[in-house]
């Protein structure tokens, strides 16, 4: 199992810091680092920033928007980042959810797997350098009766192929990722639930594309926080407002994808409350609904010893790259953990 990391959103008064840490991620071996976006810091530039200032890790987009691009301009970023980074850039895509799709970008989110696999369709055409000719439901490329005419993208990525992460937490998403694309972006990932949240899903679409799991990324994201075994209960309470936020704020009431996983992860009861507190602006009522289990089983917490042991439980439900997010008030704690996460790698056996 290889280990990454995840920078987030740019902008959040961290910036600095997080420039440090990817390049001691990079100093430490760890395998790609991610960069998100919403509506606020754009991934490309900060993955060209990345680029630019590292020699070794993959720089990866967690995630491109798909309502944000055309699947020809994502094509070009894509090609564009792993030339300037020497054949070092993961794209990763994701459908980002209604609130941002429809009010941010004026795109309307509905059908997301048909839209999703078009995508995907066109941006591996491209990617490949053919000419790009498309009739889908969602995009005619070229236009029908006009001047446009099929074209070819005229720059030559690094690689002949560019590794594709979709970020998939639905099954009907997971089942149709595992068929289309190269690895799984996942959040909020419990060991013990992995294989019915995620694998057999993936497994399935790998198996409608004759393949199997082999050679591909099954990619979650978890926070890590460093400190003493018996200070769990303290370090898993950091994380409270993000679980909240998710799991209570993200979508809407009728569809939030985190709200519906912790519900498959048997929290439907603590699910439903921590949504209805949420919602209704009680935030630190949500937080407090969060059950200490919930987080705890989809973070890495405590010492190196303990952290070590919940890496092996990745390893061994199918998880391939274990990219975290460091956590810490200074750069200091951040960049500890970072090192955390190494030889808890290695004391698991796994490096």
């Amino acid at each position: 199992m290889k280990l990454g990391i995840n920078l987030g959103y740019w902008g959040a008064g961290m910036d600095a810091d997080n420039l440090a840490v990817a390049k001691e991620a990079d100093a430490l071996g760890y395998a790609v680092c991610w960069a998100a976006e919403a509506y606020g810091s754009d991934a490309a530039t900060v993955l060209a920033y990345v680029a630019a200032q590292t020699e070794r890790i993959d720089v990866g987009s967690a995630i491109f928007q798909i309502p944000a691009r055309q699947p020809t301009m994502t094509a070009m970023t894509a090609s564009t980042l792993d030339s300037l980074s020497g054949g070092r850039f993961r794209l990763g895509l994701g459908v980002s959810g209604p609130q941002v799709s429809e009010g941010w970008y004026g795109v309307k989110f509905d059908k997301p797997l048909a839209r999703t696999r078009e995508y995907v369709d066109i941006v591996r055409k491209a990617m490949s350098r053919e000419r790009v000719s498309y009739e889908g439901a969602h995009w005619t490329l070229p236009l029908p009766d006009g001047p446009g005419k099929p074209l070819k993208l005229t720059l030559h990525p690094q690689r002949e192929h560019i590794p594709l992460y979709i970020a998939a937490i639905g099954p009907k998403n997971l089942e149709q990722t595992g068929e289309i694309a190269d690895g799984a972006l996942l959040i909020f990932p419990a060991a013990e639930h992995l294989e019915e949240t995620a694998i057999a899903p993936l497994r399935a679409g790998r198996a409608k594309a004759g393949k199997t799991m082999e050679g591909f990324d099954v990619c979650p994201t978890v926070p890590l926080a460093l400190g003493a075994d018996k200070d769990v209960a303290a370090l898993a309470d950091f994380f409270r407002p993000y679980t909240a936020l998710y799991v209570g704020g993200m979508g809407s009431a009728k569809q939030n994808f985190y709200n519906q996983l912790a519900r498959r992860m048997g929290y439907e009861k603590e699910a439903t409350d921590i949504q209805e507190k949420y919602l209704a602006g009680d935030k630190e009522g949500a937080a407090a609904a969060v059950p200490h289990q919930l987080i705890d089983s989809t973070t890495l917490l405590g010492s190196v010893d303990r952290i070590a042991d919940r890496m092996r439980a990745y390893a061994a439900a199918g998880v391939t790259t274990l990219t975290i997010n460091p956590a810490g008030f200074t750069l200091d704690e951040r960049v500890a953990a970072l090192r955390a996460g190494t030889e808890a790698l290695e004391r698991a056996g796994l490096a």
